[in-house]
């Protein structure tokens, strides 16, 4: 099986500190996949003003007393919760990825019969867009509404 992940509405390469100094300035903005248990390393670091960016992820899925258990490199593990993390970070001249936040596409939400139609076709996509409310890079747990799973046949 393989989770695609399609994202749109990008914020932006730069983000202008908060005016209370809250939230600091960052530039050149890019986002990512995350691997499991190696922050450092990505999948496919994308600019934060590209029109759109899409990450490909080899993964298993297996019947589970739960449902259906998914696991691979770029599935996180946690108190027995999987999810994806897209990693904002700044990139600078040598190009050096810094991390500053990140978004957590849990997969424990999406609905168990599409979960097994796409554990059963090969394709679990994922559509979102990355942009919080505040117009900065969408962090923190992303569920329904905010991202929409569904199944289809892998190529």
């Amino acid at each position: 099986m393989r989770i695609r992940i399609d994202a749109v509405d990008l914020p932006g390469r730069t983000r202008p500190a908060s005016a209370d100094g809250a939230v600091p300035a960052y530039d050149n903005i890019h986002v990512a996949v995350q691997r499991r248990d190696r922050p450092a390393e990505l999948l496919d670091p994308h600019p934060g003003d590209a029109p759109s960016a899409t990450w490909t992820l080899e993964c298993t899925a297996s019947a589970s007393p739960t449902g259906t258990d998914v696991k691979g490199p770029y599935v996180q593990d946690r108190l027995g919760r999987r999810f994806v993390y897209l990693s904002w970070g700044t990139v600078d001249d040598s190009g050096t990825f810094t991390m500053f936040r990140r978004a957590k596409l849990l997969l424990d939400v999406v609905p168990a019969d599409v979960l097994a139609a796409a554990a059963r076709d090969g394709l679990l996509v994922g559509r979102l867009g990355l942009t919080d409310a505040q117009g900065g890079p969408l962090c923190a747990r992303v569920e329904p509404p905010h991202i929409t799973w569904t199944a289809a046949v892998a190529d």
